[in-house]
């Protein structure tokens, strides 16, 4: 009597995806079209996977060069928040372990939220340390957003429990840091380092100007989480502006 193609779906799922290719064997000239149409899409996912594992080797060509250089503890450090009306600047620094291959790992703006909250746990699970910098409205409007976002990072990178060897930042050279550093234009989606800090910096941020929009329900920032959308502004121009808003960004909109 043959295998039920359920029970066959489910000996796939079950299955490692390094033994799959035992289940092509076993199942190989079973003619059955339901039979057929599992193996093909393993076949697709595991080329998928092979394709991923490509690109994220792509993205440790930084790292693998300095670790034959004898750095260890590579950090990525990356910012979010520089361009909205309201909320702080938050910046994250993080250290992966040497063989780490987190799969999914991407520039922060390229993943839906489900993926980078998935992405989110896995990394801090992972790293060898993390730590956040942030800079509030109120200092960003005091020193302005470049310095706001020097600071956040050079906080960060301070903060965290190991010391880093070197430094890959996103685009900036950090001014007034001890550790020696490398600025990578686009550096979130060309280092694993620095997409992994996007991710989780992008994530603390977001979840943080959640619990601002409890405060602040009429502006929507669990939806905008600060940024000039429409809504927001027209919000700020029939409410004024809250707390965390930076009045620097403002001036063009209303008298502050």
């Amino acid at each position: 009597m043959s295998v039920s193609i359920s029970d066959i779906k489910s000996e796939f799922e079950l299955c490692p995806i390094e033994n799959i290719e035992m289940l092509f064997l076993k199942y190989g000239n079973d003619e059955r079209k339901g039979v057929i149409n599992i193996i093909e899409s393993y076949k697709k996912k595991i080329k998928a996977l092979e394709v991923e594992k490509e690109r994220i080797e792509n993205l440790l060509v930084y790292e693998k060069e300095l670790y034959n250089e004898g750095f260890e503890f590579i950090a990525g450090v990356d910012e979010v928040g520089r361009g909205p009306l309201a909320g702080p600047v938050v910046t994250a620094s993080v250290i992966l372990p040497k063989d780490c291959r987190i799969m999914g790992i991407n520039d922060s703006k390229k993943l839906s939220e489900k993926k980078r909250n998935e992405l989110y746990d896995i990394i801090i699970k992972e790293a060898v340390a993390y730590s956040f910098g942030v800079i509030t409205a109120k200092e960003i409007d005091d020193i302005n957003i470049l310095q706001a976002t020097y600071k956040a990072m050079k906080n960060s990178l301070e903060s965290l429990s190991v010391k880093p060897d070197f430094v890959l930042a996103d685009a900036v050279t950090i001014p007034n840091i001890e550790f020696k550093q490398k600025g990578i234009i686009k550096g979130d989606a060309k280092s694993l380092s620095i997409g992994a800090a996007s991710i989780i910096a992008k994530v603390t941020r977001d979840r943080m100007m959640e619990e601002y929009s409890k405060l602040y329900p009429e502006y929507h920032f669990e939806k905008n989480k600060g940024y000039g959308s429409a809504e927001h502004i027209e919000a700020i121009k029939k409410y004024g502006i809250c707390p965390i808003h930076r009045k620097s960004f403002l001036k063009n909109l209303i008298k502050v």
